[in-house]
């Protein structure tokens, strides 16, 4: 009987062991990357869902800062980054043209459309105005066209009907030299000012004075989406009655701030502009070391948190992204008007336009001389 015992203990020990090992072998090893990101992504990736799928699965942990996507891939990188994550192709294009030995691999995980943020009264305004029409509870803007002629020719918001607002029609958008929201609305302006893509020196030079009135106008500018939508919110249409930012954003301010969302739902409007244009997020590997960090953003729970609890429409081909699951009135099904950004060198000449003069390998020169 003893001898029954002890080989059953035996056997008992045996699978713990092997079970130990097995767990031990499939155990994914601890892997701390470091990156700069757009402050878009920033709450996603502290997301603790988020964090412990790839801990748990991938074995990873990310440490990240955060910066405009046209500083981090035109500053020179740092050798201890492990990957970029920028918000639009174009930024991707931008390394290419000036660090590209640098890039092991990119590819493409998540998007979202380039939208207008406004308020009630002035949705009211527009509507009456005949520049915002409404399809199946989704407001767009139908005549940018009109929108920029108002922005101009000086037309202030007392002439299309609100006497409550002091100052002339504007869209409120970031540096469009540092960060991607500013840059991509740039894109889409200038598109709309040649009535095509701008793909040419002849056609970026018709519509650069144009184009550099729009963004003068603004004075000061954020180099921060994310603190850009954050001022909206708080100063309210006194301040910002239009800003031009990412559809995630009221996606993830609606589901990240349950107790005040109901009491502004109502008051804040997101309008789609027509056409539009796709902000697009590709990771940038610097490190071969980071490889795992892509396989993880297009893990199927991953990207199923990205949009339900971030908005952020999937990068991957056949993966539907539902509006009904997430409850922002007037959120678009589907993104179907759009057009594409102009080039990158089209971009980066554009972006010296609206900034120092400079052209980014310029900066990036003086940087390593100093």
């Amino acid at each position: 009987m003893r001898g029954i015992f002890i080989g059953i203990g035996i056997f008992i020990l045996a699978a713990v062991i092997g079970i130990a090992f097995w767990f031990k072998g499939n155990q994914k090893p601890d892997l701390h990357i470091k990156g700069i990101i757009g402050s878009e992504k920033s709450n996603f990736l502290e997301n603790e869902k988020v964090k412990k799928i790839l801990k748990n699965k991938y074995g990873l942990t990310i440490d990240y800062s955060r910066a405009g996507s046209i500083e981090m891939v035109s500053e020179p990188v740092k050798d201890d980054l492990d990957f970029l994550w920028p918000s639009s192709q174009v930024a991707l294009e931008i390394f290419r043209q000036v660090q590209g030995t640098k890039l092991i691999k990119s590819e493409l995980v998540f998007n979202s459309p380039i939208v207008i943020y406004s308020w009630d009264l002035v949705l009211k305004a527009l509507i009456a105005q005949g520049l915002v029409k409404a399809e199946n509870g989704t407001n767009y803007i139908t005549d940018m066209d009109k929108l920029i002629r108002w922005e101009l020719s000086g037309k202030s918001w007392p002439d299309i009907g609100l006497p409550e607002l002091y100052g002339k029609i504007n869209v409120t958008t970031t540096d469009p030299t540092k960060s991607n929201s500013g840059n991509m609305y740039a894109g889409l302006m200038a598109n709309l000012l040649n009535g095509d893509v701008v793909n040419n020196e002849d056609s970026l030079v018709k519509v650069i004075p144009s184009l550099k009135e729009l963004f003068a106008r603004q004075g000061f500018m954020q180099s921060s989406s994310g603190f850009l939508f954050e001022q909206f919110l708080q100063t309210g249409v006194g301040q910002y009655p239009m800003i031009a930012g990412y559809e995630n954003q009221i996606v993830e301010f609606s589901l990240q701030h349950p107790d005040f969302w109901p009491k502004v739902k109502d008051k804040i409007k997101i309008l789609y502009p027509i056409p539009t244009v796709w902000s697009e997020h590709p990771v940038l590997i610097l490190n071969k070391r980071a490889l795992a960090l892509l396989d993880a953003l297009k893990d199927d729970e991953i990207q199923k948190i990205a949009w339900e609890e971030h908005g952020f429409r999937t990068g991957l081909i056949g993966v539907q992204n539902d509006a009904k699951i997430i409850k922002v009135d007037g959120l678009a099904q589907s993104i179907n008007k759009t057009i594409p950004m102009p080039r990158a060198s089209i971009m980066e000449k554009i972006i010296s336009e609206l900034g120092t003069g400079s052209s980014i390998k310029e900066r990036q020169s003086d940087n390593q001389l100093h």
